[in-house]
């Protein structure tokens, strides 16, 4: 039977509860247990899939085609265990199946409410599947007091009373303030916010303190004393170097061995940490750097491009270089006056990533264009292949209207909507005016690339398989125009019907990929495109 963690926030949002659930997964499986996290997510969106990048971040999707919270990206990433569409789960989605089984007459006349009915569906999600852990990690999104999480910290309540004591432990993450003026940290922000959750019936086993300065002895002990939890359960969280080196500053704090201990649990043998001092024995002592110039639509919010900055920094990590980004707003080069060079020009490399709709596009396309002329070594994710393809049919092929139907109607569709294609259970078709939630290419899909490619030299195999969030696809009509202009079709769905990457073999590194490569990165398994991506980097800064 697996034993459950139950993660809540206090006192402000954006503390760091993802990430500090992803190094504590890390920390217990460096102990050599086996964990899987959850994310609980209060907003009334079935899924992220719809909502803007500036109000949510990026999506994270699974292999098996969920479009999820970002802080999934961060479990993958610390852990190396695959996230599923069964780890994440919003009261959009809980609400809307209460009410299709209402509908369907399911409840037998019963009024239905939040509590049975909600709080049910919630601890049904939270122990699906996890049979086959030693420890499931639940983070439930917000801060205590939203209204909206509400249901969640009633539903852990009630879960740790069906699991039985010993079989359930509450952390509860909380800002421990430092105010300059008195120069001093203050402690009342956390003892509200546990009253405030103690009050739900939830009391935290461990509290994790976000704090700027180093916690005294004497606050800690305070905390202790009025939050009703051993010092020794109080974790100080102060700012880290990298988000690597937080499961071993965790460590140092002791977090692991509190919630061991809160299960009763003897601590045993240390944990094997080496695979996070070696990343950062990269991070900190790298032999050169690079900077790589990512020209996109969302670069106000970095979280928009979060896993594609993290395995950027990967990429660095494989070839021991650190890897300044520059983040460079694409609409800048579609101003009359603009300077594209100028900006361009220092870089050792230039990515543009994935995006909808028809804002900054020519200014990618600009992009793709100084990198193929200048031979600046360029990665086409998503949207930034399907402009590849419009610029080599633009300037190479002789095709001067190419463009994408999801600009508007256009003569010459380089790029268009994708109305059907294969996937395991069969033909998946969509069509323009149907819903926009959860209708796109998603989740894992196979490819096939060309044996005497450049993609297929850098993974090392000829069958790949990759995760895919898109709407639009490279039209083969125009695949022999393109190659005739140099843009080879590397790699092809095994049906031969859907391009997925696109290669000039005659530039120093040119790739575009249809699929998200950025997904499947981590720190101690770089993907091999952004490897060798990076390494193409190294070698354009030497010339430079």
């Amino acid at each position: 039977m697996a034993r459950f963690i139950f993660i809540t926030g206090g006192v402000v949002s954006s503390l760091g509860k993802g990430l500090m659930a992803a190094s504590l997964a890390a920390l217990l499986q460096a102990r050599g247990y086996s964990v899987r996290i959850r994310k609980f997510d209060p907003y009334l969106n079935v899924d992220p899939g719809t909502m803007s990048p500036y109000q949510h971040g990026e999506v994270y999707v699974t292999d098996d085609g969920a479009e999820t919270d970002l802080d999934l990206g961060h479990y993958e990433r610390f852990t190396g265990v695959p996230s599923r569409q069964s780890d994440n789960i919003t009261s959009g989605r809980i609400y809307q199946q209460i009410i299709a089984r209402e509908r369907r007459g399911d409840y037998l006349g019963a009024t239905v409410q939040v509590v049975p009915h909600v709080t049910d569906a919630i601890k049904e999600f939270a122990q699906n599947h996890s049979d086959d852990v030693d420890f499931v990690l639940c983070e439930i999104g917000g801060t205590v007091g939203d209204i909206e999480s509400l249901p969640f910290i009633e539903a852990i309540r009630q879960l740790r009373n069906d699991l039985g004591r010993g079989n359930s432990v509450s952390i509860h993450v909380t800002l421990v303030p430092y105010i300059a003026a008195a120069g001093e940290l203050k402690t009342k922000p956390t003892q509200h916010s546990v009253r405030e959750l103690a009050a739900l019936g939830v009391q935290p086993d461990v509290l994790v303190c976000r704090c700027e300065q180093p916690l005294p002895e004497g606050e800690r002990a305070k905390i202790a004393l009025f939050c009703n939890v051993p010092k020794e359960a109080v974790i100080p969280a102060l700012d880290a170097k990298s988000i690597y080196a937080v499961p071993v500053q965790y460590h140092k704090e002791g977090l692991d061995d509190a919630v061991l201990n809160a299960f009763g649990i003897l601590p045993g043998r240390a944990p094997d940490l080496s695979r996070w001092t070696e990343i950062m024995d990269r991070l900190t002592n790298p032999e050169g750097e690079v900077t790589v110039g990512v020209v996109g639509k969302y670069v106000g919010l970095q979280d928009a491009y979060k896993s594609l900055n993290e395995a950027l920094v990967h990429g660095g990590i494989a070839n021991k270089v650190k890897v300044n980004i520059e983040w460079i707003d694409a609409e800048l080069f579609e101003a009359a006056d603009s300077d594209v060079a100028a900006r361009l020009e220092p870089l050792h490399a230039i990515l543009v990533p994935g995006a909808f709709g028809s804002r900054g596009a020519e200014g990618k396309i600009a992009s793709v264009r100084f990198a193929r002329e200048r031979e600046i070594p360029y990665f086409g994710i998503c949207f930034g292949m399907q402009m590849a393809c419009v610029e080599g049919a633009r300037d190479l092929a002789g095709i001067t209207k190419a463009s994408s139907t999801e600009f508007g109607p256009t003569e010459e569709p380089v790029v268009g909507m994708i109305t059907e294609w294969m996937t395991a259970e069969g033909v998946e078709k969509r069509e323009a005016g149907g819903d926009l939630g959860g209708t796109m290419r998603l989740g894992a899909y196979a490819a096939k690339l060309d044996g005497n490619s450049v993609v297929s030299s850098i993974y090392g195999d000829t069958d790949i398989s990759e995760r895919h969030r898109h709407r639009y696809e490279v039209n083969t009509a125009y695949r022999e125009a393109l190659e005739k202009g140099g843009l080879v079709f590397s790699g092809m769905s095994p049906d031969g019907v859907l391009p997925e990457i696109v290669e000039r073999p005659d530039h120093p590194w040119f790739v575009g990929v249809q699929f998200h490569p950025e997904l499947k990165s981590k720190p101690f398994d770089p993907h091999p495109l952004f490897a060798s991506f990076i390494a193409a980097a190294v070698k354009q800064s030497r010339l430079v």
